[in-house]
């Protein structure tokens, strides 16, 4: 995973107000506003960037 290129996709999402990702974990956390965007939104970003993604719980 490459932080930078993940966190410019999904930086790119309209109502994505923070985005932190880490290489170590293999994470990112994500701020957004869930009337401007979805979860769905913020995975197709990464998938189409190369990195597919899902949610952790």
């Amino acid at each position: 995973m490459c932080p930078i290129t993940v966190e410019a996709a999904l930086n790119k999402v309209v109502g994505v107000t923070e985005v932190k990702a880490v290489l170590d974990t293999r994470s990112a956390t994500v701020s957004f506003d869930d009337e401007q965007t979805s979860i769905q939104a913020l995975t197709d970003a990464t998938a189409n960037a190369g990195y597919p993604s899902g949610v952790k719980e």
